[in-house]
């Protein structure tokens, strides 16, 4: 029985590091892992098995992975229309 739960445990901890590996923006690396987490306790809660927890992290991560790099879209085209590229001022100069 303890065997069978440090597996799962590897399992799970490896989806979440293989996942997350593949995101690039922070909030994207961030729902990733939180995804595959979430994604795995449920899969294991609804499941009980090892397969069932592996597919809820990989689930989970997709999710995650999708809603954070939403997130990194979003602050990236705020901060490029407030500031942008190639002006030092923004809206070039101050306005006195």
């Amino acid at each position: 029985m303890m065997k069978a739960r440090i597996w799962i445990a590897a399992a799970a901890a490896t989806a979440v590091m293989a996942l997350a590996g593949c995101a690039s923006g922070p909030n994207q690396n961030l729902g990733t892992g939180i995804g595959a987490l979430g994604g795995a306790a449920v899969g294991h809660a609804i499941g009980g098995n090892t397969g069932s927890t592996l597919g809820g992290a990989a689930i989970g991560g997709v999710i995650g992975n999708q809603v954070g790099r939403s997130v990194d879209e979003r602050n990236y085209y705020e901060s490029q229309r407030a500031y942008p590229p190639g002006n030092y001022y923004p809206y070039n100069g101050p306005r006195y």
